[in-house]
């Protein structure tokens, strides 16, 4: 062995006994997801877990109630129920050294009811109608999307925004025109909450449709009827009336001019009588 092989292996060798624990591997703690999002009330699994071969100490740490389901030397199952967001400490002691795993937990309340409601549900073509959806208590209001549909169309969308994190109710109020087609179309409300990017899911629900009634303005041509209808009774009224003074007055006329032929020919034939 050449000297520069031998002082290699001696080098080595004194690093070793400078340092004991660098020729083993360093302990981890994980859990099966960096990040959780549930459901507020909803019992949660917890898994801690460990690479290091003989842990000394192990355990969860949490504010709330949790209840020790199942463990191995290198894992431990917890169930907990989480009703506020909070941060959960996961730790194991391997050879003297504790490492510590800290877990954020955020709590939504997703929607489980959409209410939608179309004001008037009678309108004329042309005019305003309001469509008002409601989602009540929900959160994180950022996460929620909210959807106006007239049939599988997209009337309306609007990203919810707020930084409350204790459930509120969601508002979205759209004012549209009526046409012919809306009363052949279904309109409904869809609450999508996205949880995705915080290691949820797609949370969505959808309203009960709504009819919306709508007819052509015929109030409008009634009047210009009613309108022709009573002018022509009228005309026929005053009509009426006049033919019946200017027949009075000829019948009168012809009645006074024969009582005077007869009374000028009665002083004729009796002048003595005068």
């Amino acid at each position: 062995m050449t000297p520069f092989g031998s002082w290699g292996l001696l080098m080595a060798f004194l690093a070793l006994l400078c340092c004991p624990g660098c020729g083993e591997e360093a302990s981890e703690v994980a859990m099966w997801t960096e990040q959780l999002v549930v459901e507020s009330g909803v019992t949660q699994l917890i898994n801690c877990s460990t690479n290091c071969a003989q842990p000394e100490i192990s355990g969860l740490e949490t504010t709330f109630s949790k209840h020790l389901l199942d463990e191995k030397p290198q894992w431990k199952l917890y169930e907990i129920n989480v009703s506020q967001d909070t941060t959960v400490l996961c730790y194991f002691t391997c050879s003297g050294r504790q490492e510590i795993k800290r877990f954020n937990i955020s709590v939504f309340y997703p929607p489980k009811q959409v209410l939608l409601k179309l004001q008037p549900t009678f309108v004329t073509i042309g005019r305003w109608f309001t469509i008002e959806c409601r989602v009540p208590s929900v959160a994180p209001l950022e996460a929620l999307t909210v959807t106006l549909l007239r049939g599988s169309e997209i009337l309306y969308s609007e990203a919810l925004r707020g930084t409350t994190l204790s459930p509120q109710e969601a508002i979205v109020i759209h004012n549209a025109t009526a046409h012919r087609e809306d009363g052949h179309h279904d309109f409904s409300c869809q609450a999508e909450m996205d949880l995705q990017s915080r290691g949820g899911s797609l949370i969505h629900r959808v309203s009960e449709p709504q009819a919306l009634e709508v007819y052509e303005p015929v109030q409008d041509n009634q009047m210009v009827i009613i309108i022709t209808v009573v002018s022509v009774l009228l005309f026929l009224f005053v009509t009426s009336v006049l033919l019946c003074f200017v027949f009075s007055q000829q019948w009168y006329q012809r009645r006074t001019g024969t009582y005077g032929v007869q009374a000028a020919w009665r002083r004729l034939r009796w002048p003595h009588r005068v």
